[in-house]
């Protein structure tokens, strides 16, 4: 239950809806529970008229008529307006937790945006998903309706047992003996409905990644025909969701049962030792008919207990689970919030990082310097820390030792979120958001015109391709760009890149899926944008990188040669060779 202590925030947040609500419940009660009493005085006057009747007084049947038309009137009344103030209570406590619910996921989902990159790649897209929504969902349930049933029940129990105590305690007492049972059985089941949840949330978490993960590889498993074999193992994953969710509801199915038991129990001892306090006189036959009814008036709320038991325990579950990413601190914070222009000089001052879950050294004792409107280029074999490289540059992570630099200021010292609004990315991976085209060049520029988004992308050399769609640049290019071609995805990229107007520029082997002619037009396109800030170009190609200013090559995270494209060709090192052999694939270097 610690673990509902998070929500306490929210419940002070929306206190009225909690102050009215609670008001429109116990005035519902007390017109729920203020029928009883018409129906003992109904009882208690009717025995009085059949006593009269025998001894042949009849002069009281227009008199008990109108009586029990009256309490017949005022007991349609009470329910209507019992009915009313119901409705009253669930429009505030509903209500409120349909407003929680919404703060809920928004304060997730603003934490998932917070943590760095290691956070995503330690956890699962489906997980993540799961949480914020199954959840949150059943936290909702406890916020809203086991919140409401517990007022009503409280008081319920508070105003009918005031009552039934007035009427005569010995019969009260017996006819609750049966309730500490009760209690105790509630108890009892709810530590195990609160593990089995527990695992029935995880194998969701389980199945909710494995269907995200078909369905977003749904190329890759048609080519290699695998349908019927994820198919199979789906329904593995989902007979184990089916065989834990049916050991939780073989628990719940204990509720009722015990509580009907009970209840049936506690009715049973007002009829007997109520009847024998009516032949000794001790109460009247319309104290059993008002004992009954609040006996059945009782059995809801008390069955509810074990509902309302059953969602809190799962509830807590679920927002243990929710914590558990809640409570995670962002390891990368921007502790500087002074606004400063980013010029663009980049220091890398003997620099070692090493990846926090695999151990892997991607980048060892690293020293180089970009000055503001320079072009860096970056190149080496795959693994050799290239992508580190720009993951550093834009803090996705720190380093594990040595110093970055921007602009002279260690990178820690600098306002993060304006330093990537500085940035340009041209990731290796090109993402590109279900949405239009327009959007997609748009992304990182929130006014920008479509004459501005046209440029972008004739300077990205993807124009001509999106003016070929039948809706230009309104087309929908459906979930990851899907419908677009890895090298059109790249461009696309690209184009979002220049758009922004960036002061640093990074390219990750952003041009790997285009042909080494749609290459050179990009590059040409892109030389009046690169000329005026500072661009770092990441390529395994050598005829991407042989206009840069400088060029590094990187071998196991470390600088094994620097220096210009004819610097490089004159030294006979492995640039060279790489330029030669890739010149030669391309048949413009004899053999």
């Amino acid at each position: 239950m610690k673990s509902l202590y998070h929500l306490n925030k929210y419940f002070l947040r929306y206190k009225w809806h909690v102050i009215t609500g609670t008001f429109f419940v116990v005035i519902s009660v007390i017109f729920e529970v203020f029928p009883a009493t018409y129906v003992r005085e109904s009882f208690n006057i009717v025995e009085d008229a059949i006593s009269n009747y025998k001894e042949g007084d009849l002069s009281g049947m227009g008199a008990l008529r109108n009586e029990l038309i009256t309490y017949g009137l005022l007991i349609i009344g009470a329910s209507l307006l019992q009915g009313l103030f119901m409705f009253f209570m669930r429009q505030t406590l509903i209500v409120m937790s349909r407003h929680i619910e919404y703060d809920l996921k928004n304060e997730v989902y603003q934490h998932y945006q917070a943590l760095n990159l290691a956070f995503y790649k330690r956890n699962n897209t489906g997980d993540l998903m799961n949480r914020i929504s199954e959840d949150v969902s059943r936290v909702r349930m406890y916020i809203g309706p086991a919140i409401m049933y517990t007022i009503r029940t409280s008081a319920l129990l508070i105003i009918v047992l005031t009552i039934m105590l007035q009427q005569n305690v010995q019969l009260t007492l017996l006819t609750l003996l049966p309730l500490p049972l009760l209690a105790f059985a509630i108890y009892k089941i709810s530590e195990k409905i609160n593990v089995r949840s527990t695992i029935v949330q995880e194998q969701l978490s389980v199945l909710s990644t494995f269907a995200q993960e078909t369905f977003s590889g749904i190329r890759v498993l048609k080519s290699y025909s695998k349908e019927e074999k994820q198919l199979a193992d789906f329904s593995k994953e989902a007979e184990e969701y089916n065989v834990r969710n049916e050991g939780l509801y073989r628990v719940n199915a204990l509720f009722f049962p015990i509580i009907v038991l009970l209840i049936g129990l506690s009715t049973l001892l007002v009829i007997y030792f109520g009847g024998n306090l009516v032949i000794a006189q001790t109460i009247s036959i319309g104290v059993i008919a008002e004992f009954i009814i609040y006996v059945n008036k009782l059995t809801w709320p008390v069955a509810s207990l074990g509902w309302v038991t059953s969602i809190v325990q799962r509830a807590a579950a679920s927002q243990t689970r929710i914590n558990e990413f809640l409570l995670q601190e962002p390891e990368i914070k921007n502790h500087i919030h002074l606004d400063t222009e980013i010029e663009g000089k980049i220091e890398f001052d003997n620099v070692t990082f090493t990846y926090p879950d695999s151990g892997i050294v991607a980048i060892n004792q690293l020293s180089f310097t970009v000055n503001p409107g320079e072009t860096l280029a970056i190149i080496g074999k795959t693994g050799a820390g290239k992508s580190t490289v720009a993951a550093l540059v834009g803090r996705l992570y720190d380093p594990t030792s040595g110093e970055i630099r921007i602009d002279g200021k260690p990178l820690k010292d600098t306002n993060l979120d304006r330093l990537r609004q500085s940035m340009g990315v041209v990731p290796q991976e090109a993402f590109l958001f279900s949405d239009s085209l327009a959007n997609n060049i748009a992304f990182g520029v929130d006014d920008a015109k479509l004459q501005e988004i046209e440029e972008a992308a004739r300077i990205a050399h993807v124009d001509k391709n999106i003016q070929e769609f039948p809706d230009k640049y309104q087309t929908k290019v459906g979930e990851r760009g899907v419908t677009l071609s890895g090298g059109q995805k790249q461009r696309v990229s690209i184009a979002r890149a220049v758009l922004a107007h960036p002061s640093i520029l990074i390219f990750d082997d952003s041009l790997s899926a285009v042909d080494t002619e749609t290459e050179e037009i990009i590059l040409s396109n892109l030389k009046n944008v690169i000329d005026k800030r500072t661009t770092l170009i990441i390529s395994h190609r050598a005829s991407s990188v042989k206009n840069a200013d400088k060029i590094m090559v990187l071998e196991n995270g470390g600088l094994i040669e620097s220096g210009t494209h004819d610097e490089l060709i004159k030294a006979n090192g492995y640039y060279k060779d790489l330029y030669e052999k890739q010149l030669m694939e391309e048949g413009l270097l004899d053999s």
